[in-house]
This record gives C-alpha cells, structure tokens and sequence, in this order.
C-alpha cells in the first residue's frame, strides 16, 4: 500500500525535510543516530526480559521505543528512527542472526565456504513475507507519531552487511570479509549485488509502509582501502540511491523521498558520495567541518559529526564543541543536519543529552 493510500495524521514539523530539499531554514534540525535504545531508563521497562530481535518483531513495542526519545526529550527532536536493525537483511535472506547479551550480532553460520555464498545467493528472498514485521511497525509507528515528526526508515550498506555475514559478527581484523573480496572477488560482488537488491526493495517498501525519510548505514565503509570502496561499496551505493526513486514511482509514490548515506571512516569517498542521488552525507567525528564543506560545494546537505563521547563532558564543554561544531558548518541554517558523529552509548546520561539538545536550539537559533 502506497504513501498516497494510507492516511496518516499531517505533518507538525517538517524542519528536517525542509533542510533536506536545500531550503534556508531557522534553525538545524537535529535528531541522533541510535537515539532509540539503552541509555533510556523507559526502553529497558518496555523491553522487558524480551530478546532484541522479539523485541524489534513486535509492533507494539518497536513503536513505543522509536516515540521514547520523542516523548522524553518533547520538542527537541526533529525525527524519529524506526527501532529495528541494519541486520533483518540477512535474516531475510536466511541467516541466523543472534543478539547476544554483552557482546552483540551472532551468526552461528557465518558465510565461510563458496557452498554456503552460494545457498544465500540461490535464497528467493520475499521481503513483504519476510520483514512483514518491520513493515506493520512503521505504519503503527507512524500513526502512533500523530504527525508529530518525521519517521526514519534505514537498512545496512552492502559492504557491511557483508562483513556481519562472513565474519559472524563485529570484527576487529575483518579477516573473512577482506579474504572474500581478495580471494573471490566476482563472487563477493554477486553477493552484494543480492543484497543491494534486497536493500532496496526494504527501503522502498519501508515508505510504502509510511517512512518519509530513509538512511543508508555503510558503518564499516572505512575497513576498505580507497581503491576497495570504489569497487565493493560506491557501486552499490549508487545503485541504491538511484533504484529507490525508480522503484517508488513504480509502487504509485511520486513524492520525492530523501535518502541519507552514512559511511563512516570512509574520508577518501566524500566528494564521491556527495556526487551520487543522495540528499545528504553523514560525516563521522573525525572530519573538520570546514573541509567537509569545501569538498561537498553546497552539492548535497551534510549531516553529523559530534563525537558521541562529548556528551561525558561538563555542559561547558557540550557548549564549547557543539558552537564550534555548528559555526564551522556555516550556521546551520542551511544544508546542515545536526547529529553525532555514530550512535549513542547505554553508558549516556540522558540529561547531557538534553543538554546537548537545547543547546543545539540555542545555538543553532542564532
């Protein structure tokens, strides 16, 4: 069912999409990457006892953890993200995924063999079936969110979701996943070329189900040399940004939907990506927001890049960091989205987060 087809309560804040057309605005919109989770007190009274991905397949619940930021820090965020995880892609395409306490993803069948590449490759993957879940917890989502923000639907990159599904979780020397594009480098490419299918047809169905706005996380874009990014992730980036407006006006979806990309580390890429079908690029900590700005060109809207772990600091020093942050992105009033650099921690404090909210007001309002 189309965008067009479902009635969902109007928009109250469209700051974030106005920002993402290329429009002056009053202020930066801000919204924080993994803003949804651990460091809240309510999500774990509403997770229970449950398991992240029984948590992440009950609307229910998925809905009330995506509004829990909304709710808890009212009016200082611009959008809410869809509680789920970059890893129901290969779940959908018939891996085992674990989340294990303490540790993290688990693939208790990681893909080691040309055998086993090949059965994920030979999986005919419904995704309307399969991630039917994700689907009714958007749209519930939605609803529940009574127009109050924009709702973010996101899927892993490629090249990452190649990485979870060799080497069986996090890595640190990312062996199996460099040993596959070195080894069998047209099998790793028909791999991610399944996987960009899969992507892209989550995305868009995603905003069928009432997404307004999407995210692309290439999280470990940076383990790949320059040369090895644009081999095995800018491909499939491209097809991605330019797919799902095809794909969406094949679903009756006429209306423009932006796409963020967000591939950390990944320094070498940004005037690539900034040269793609996105609507921003999402820097990490580590870029100077000026150099940002002089290799973009005004091309797209940047998005980020605080260090997470400012928010361990004295409000002086959230104060300090993110004034600084802010004017060297040229005030933010437009083409700028506030943001970390990466994701939240479970060790935060919300109230510095609160902090760091109103002071992007503050400061961004300037």
């Amino acid at each position: 069912m189309s965008q067009n087809a479902t009635q969902f309560p109007p928009l109250k804040n469209d700051l974030l999409l106005r920002t993402l057309r290329g429009e002056q605005v009053e202020r930066p919109p801000c919204w924080i990457m993994r803003q949804a989770g651990r460091y809240l007190p309510e999500y774990h009274e509403v997770k229970g006892k449950r398991d992240f991905f029984e948590t992440c397949r009950n609307a229910e619940i998925a809905s009330e953890i995506t509004i829990q930021p909304i709710r808890h820090f009212k009016g200082l965020i611009d959008a809410a993200i869809i509680f789920s995880d970059i890893l129901v892609i290969p779940q959908a395409m018939g891996m085992k995924v674990e989340m294990i306490e303490g540790k993290g993803p688990s693939f208790p069948r990681p893909l080691r063999t040309v055998d086993e590449v090949q059965k994920v490759l030979d999986y005919q993957v419904d995704v309307l079936k399969e991630l039917d879940w994700a689907f009714k917890s958007i749209s519930l989502t939605r609803t529940k969110l009574d127009g109050e923000v924009p709702l973010f639907g996101f899927c892993g990159g490629p090249w990452t979701l190649l990485v979870y599904m060799s080497e069986g979780g996090g890595s640190h020397l990312f062996r199996f996943a460099k040993q596959w594009i070195n080894e069998h480098p047209d099998l790793s490419k028909k791999l991610l070329q399944k996987i960009t299918d899969v992507a892209v047809e989550f995305l868009c169905q995603q905003v069928a189900a009432g997404a307004q706005v999407l995210q692309v996380f290439e999280s470990w874009g940076g383990e790949l040399s320059s040369m090895d990014f644009d081999e095995f992730s800018l491909p499939y980036l491209k097809q991605i940004s330019e797919k799902v407006p095809k794909r969406l006006q094949g679903l009756g979806i006429n209306e423009h939907i932006p796409i963020i990309v967000f591939a950390k580390n990944s320094w070498y890429a940004l005037d690539k990506l900034c040269s793609l079908n996105f609507d921003a690029v999402s820097l990490d900590w580590s870029w100077d927001p000026k150099q940002a700005l002089a290799i973009n060109k005004g091309r797209v809207t940047l998005q980020g890049n605080l260090d997470p772990g400012v928010m361990y600091g004295s409000k002086e020093t959230i104060t300090k960091k993110v004034a600084y942050m802010i004017d060297r992105f040229g005030g933010g009033k437009k083409n700028y989205i506030v943001n970390f650099g990466h994701g939240t921690s479970p060790f935060m404090d919300p109230e510095q987060i609160r902090f760091f909210l109103q002071e992007c007001h503050r400061l961004g309002s300037k």
